[in-house]
């Protein structure tokens, strides 16, 4: 079914326009009109004449079916041919449309036809002036030429259609391309809201903690709190807000390229946040010289000691975060989180997490051709350890 349906499809880009087959039609019919005036014009009404005029009526009116079934035409067209030379220009043009419109064995098995029709014409109706064996060359010859004529015309064609179907899908491939790439940057987008809102609002959770078991504190320390809340929120709704932003700009080819990415020497800040909102950080740099790091090790770096701070202040309030990194050019950067699982596993997080803050870091680690590591060791601490290539 689908290679008739291909065939089909095949013959209406072959099939000439309306306009174009009359035309063709009326110049054939003047062929066949001088063909018979020229082999009459000085005799009268006989029957030689007469089966010229039926011949040469028949195959012109076989020329628009020749269009619709052009195998069945053109041998009917060549049995005319026997009979009357009248039937010769249409059988020349069925001879030459199978050609451009059929295979190659079939456009062959037609020319042999006519030829076979015009060696039984010459024997009927010898040419005057020319032998039969001459005949039968210029016979061969044009059936020859037709048929490579219409050959080559159907492989022009097949160039054509093949191309613009190329054209075609190299367009929807592109178009998919683009969409895949727009979906990858909003997934990035999405990863960078969950670690950047994750984080800033567990401190903001952190201070509001403060503020609710130490009312007691001095109006200096609470006014401070307050403020860091304050500052918190504001960052966040920003943070928020140019994310969200981000997400609706469908024209963006570069959706993270308003804002600085962090980098591994961004993290003494980061802690520093940690320590600012009473979380008892311990953090050890062993890298020399944290701006050689490449920066999509270093961003990553950087997110995975984010989301372990994150983590331990929404899951272990309180207790101490031990963070280490290290590593050196031609080897891993390697970043080892440790800190005390909570004492009351049955307390709520201050900040509800989306359980795929480790699932996302773990594909992010994985993209950076890294491996993410967690688990609860046999000392009761929740270990988060991830290492990235360095090259040197």
């Amino acid at each position: 079914m689908d290679d008739e349906a291909c065939t089909n499809q095949e013959e209406s880009g072959l099939r000439p326009p309306v306009a174009v087959t009359v035309a063709v039609t009326l110049a054939v019919g003047a062929l066949v009109a001088l063909s018979v005036v020229g082999r009459h014009v000085d005799q009268g009404v006989t029957a030689a004449l007469i089966v010229d005029i039926v011949a040469g009526l028949v195959s012109c009116a076989l020329l628009p079916v020749l269009l619709r079934r052009p195998v069945p035409a053109a041998f009917a067209l060549a049995v005319l041919a026997a009979v009357s030379p009248a039937a010769t220009p249409p059988a020349t043009v069925a001879a030459w449309y199978t050609a451009r419109s059929r295979s190659f064995p079939v456009a062959s098995g037609v020319a042999a036809a006519g030829i076979v029709a015009h060696v039984v014409q010459g024997l009927l109706y010898p040419a005057g002036g020319l032998s039969f064996g001459w005949w039968l060359v210029l016979v061969v010859v044009a059936y020859a030429a037709l048929a490579g004529w219409g050959a080559l015309g159907r492989a022009r064609h097949g160039l054509i259609v093949s191309l613009r179907e190329r054209a075609h899908r190299a367009e929807a491939e592109q178009g998919r391309r683009i969409a895949e790439a727009r979906i990858a940057e909003r997934t990035q987008i999405a990863r960078e809201m969950h670690d950047v809102l994750a984080h800033r609002l567990s401190l903001v959770a952190t201070y509001a903690g403060a503020l609710e078991f130490r009312p007691d504190s001095s109006p200096e320390q609470l006014s401070r709190a307050a403020g860091v809340v304050r500052a918190g929120v504001h960052q966040a709704l920003g943070e928020l807000r140019e994310v969200i932003s981000l997400l609706r700009d469908e024209g963006s080819d570069e959706p993270g390229s308003g804002r600085p990415q962090p980098v591994l020497a961004d993290l003494p800040r980061l802690v520093g946040e940690s320590l600012d909102a009473g979380v008892p950080v311990r953090f050890d740099n062993r890298v020399d010289d944290p701006g050689s790091v490449p920066p999509a090790a270093g961003r990553t770096a950087y997110r995975v000691v984010q989301e372990g701070l994150t983590n331990a202040r929404k899951h272990a309030p309180g207790q101490a975060v031990a963070v280490e990194v290290g590593g050196s050019p031609g080897g891993r950067l390697v970043v080892d989180i440790r800190n005390p699982v909570s004492r009351d596993p049955a307390t709520e997080p201050a900040v509800p997490g989306s359980g795929v803050g480790l699932v996302g870091l773990t594909e992010r680690v994985r993209l950076a051709g890294g491996q993410l590591d967690h688990e609860i060791t046999p000392g009761g601490e929740f270990r988060l350890r991830a290492w990235l290539p360095w090259p040197a």
